[in-house]
């Protein structure tokens, strides 16, 4: 690369501010200032090429244009030297900075600094270089770390937009609220998008394929802003709206909201007073991973019900993969061990005269560590099953109907599910009153098990309250029809009608069918 080197090139001055330089009151770091001071110091009368970024960070060069081209021209030969206000305009990125003044060294360019008057062509030079160059790091690390701070504080405190993050069918816009002025969400043009996406995807037999489909012949735009096209815009696709479909952004957050989050084991920051079922909510992530809730003071654009219904939807669905096809039985992603808990493979197995074909079950936890020790079920076979759930499913559809004529009262699974939570409960307030007289070994132990059963408590919490909004919602007309015309439906049409009717079917030989019904 040295016989790129020009020695007679041009001088190269670099000029940067960033964001954080701006709310200071320092004019030495301006942009102008920064430019005569280099003039000054190379001479107005020398060839020399001005690079200037203004309002990036020396995190990295990354997200520099004016430094890349500096660094290619230098490539190219055509730099001999490279004069700087301070070495921190440079970067103030440490291991990044070595990198690239190796990289110049290489090209047999110096690097000059106005401010830190010391050779960097002796090793006490450089070592002064570096020190300053750490400490230029470190307040970078620092003010980063104060600006995050910043920001959890204020997303804690208030129901404004904090920026960054571009929500899809919302535009900031400045509002005063409670005395404090901040940017507030209000839906943009393409509001009419996520409602219908919403509203679509509600229904059973539609997907995340078919919503897209939708859209593209109604002609409608779903495109979004994007900084990786040269247009600035590309297409919404499948991941696009999943992250819209679980967003709590969007919905008109209720008091059945708020039960659902706190089952889920969000931290919610606002009373449930707040959710007032009409504005929406706030996802933000803490220092450690964990995600809290916050009430916004822009309006969702969802019902709660609605709202709901998808999440139970595409919970389901990430729970029993049921956006595959449904190929040897309608039951299939239903099925489990009721041992194991894994899914059961089906296979065909021929008599010795080639004349009957039978279907069994295969227990896919056979073959795991620590799997059952049975690798095929021999009483229970898919036909047998498949009747039995069939016709419980009927069953389940009847006694729907008769307790929609009747008051709604709790089932019985819903009535064991309130008392496993108070027994929960009981436990929990019992151990945490031995807590005080606990030594250093019991309270471990005492800790680990609260911590157990309250994983267990927001388990069933959860399962009750998903319970209760599809016994509110529970439409059984949709199901009427199909179930009376059963012999007459596809395995995928049948599949569709059971994964809205069942959470889960456990099986075993010994134990026969155990039918969890989810409405």
């Amino acid at each position: 690369m040295k016989n790129k080197i020009n020695k007679n090139g041009i001088t190269a001055i670099y000029v940067r501010r960033s964001v954080s330089d701006k709310d200071k009151d320092n004019n030495s770091l301006s942009i102008d200032a920064q430019k005569a001071e280099c003039i000054k110091y190379v001479g107005e009368n020398e060839n020399y090429r001005i690079y200037c970024d203004d309002g990036k960070s020396g995190k990295d060069i990354a997200h520099r244009p004016a430094f890349q081209q500096m660094m290619s021209d230098a490539k190219d030969g055509e730099i001999s030297r490279i004069v700087v206000k301070k070495y921190d305009r440079f970067s103030r990125n440490m291991r990044e900075y070595l990198n690239i003044t190796n990289e110049l060294d290489n090209l047999g360019i110096s690097v000059y600094s106005l401010s830190e008057p010391f050779n960097t062509a002796t090793k006490e030079g450089r070592m002064m270089r570096n020190n300053l160059l750490n400490f230029a790091e470190f307040e970078r690390e620092t003010i980063a770390a104060r600006v995050a701070d910043a920001y959890n504080t204020k997303a804690r405190e208030t129901g404004f937009y904090q920026g960054g993050k571009i929500y899809y069918g919302y535009v900031p816009e400045r509002q005063t609220i409670n005395g404090k002025t901040g940017s507030v969400l209000v839906p943009s043009d393409k509001a009419k998008v996520v409602t219908k996406a919403y509203e679509l995807y509600k229904k059973n037999d539609v997907s995340l394929a078919d919503i897209i489909k939708y859209f593209r012949n109604s002609n409608i735009d779903i495109t979004r802003p994007s900084k990786h096209f040269k247009s600035g815009r590309t297409n919404m696709d499948r991941s696009h709206f999943s992250k819209i479909l679980e967003s709590p952004l969007y919905v008109r957050a209720d008091k059945e909201v708020y039960a659902y989050l706190s089952s889920k084991g969000y931290e919610i920051i606002d009373d449930v007073s707040a959710f007032n079922g009409i504005n929406g909510l706030f996802r933000h992530a803490n220092a450690d991973g964990t995600e809290y809730i916050k009430v916004g003071y822009h309006e969702g654009l969802v019902d709660s019900e609605t709202w709901l219904a998808v999440q139970d939807k595409k919970s389901h669905n990430s729970k029993f993969g049921n956006n595959l096809k449904a190929k040897n039985s309608w039951l299939v992603g239903l099925v489990k061990c009721a041992y194991c808990g894994y899914a059961f493979n089906i296979t065909y197995h021929w008599n010795v005269s080639h004349t009957i074909c039978r279907r069994y079950y295969n227990d896919a936890g056979y073959y795991r560590a620590n799997g059952c020790l049975k690798k095929r079920l021999y009483l229970l076979r898919p036909d047998d099953v498949e009747k039995a759930v069939y016709e419980a499913m009927k069953e389940r559809l009847e006694h729907l109907k008769i307790a929609k004529k009747e008051s709604e009262k709790p089932d019985k699974e819903t009535e064991n599910i309130k008392a496993e939570i108070l027994r929960t409960d009981d436990e929990i307030k019992k151990l945490m009153d031995k807590l005080a007289n606990a030594d250093s070994v019991l309270f471990d132990y005492i800790n680990e098990r609260v911590k157990t059963l309250h994983s267990k408590k927001i388990s069933l919490e959860e399962k009750l309250q998903t319970k209760s909004r599809k016994q509110k919602q529970i439409d059984t007309k949709p199901l009427e029809k199909p179930m009376s015309q059963w012999e007459e439906l596809t395995v995928d049409e049948k599949h569709d009608i059971a994964v809205t009717m069942i959470e889960i079917v456990y099986v075993s030989d010994e134990n026969g069918i155990d039918i969890r019904f989810s409405i």
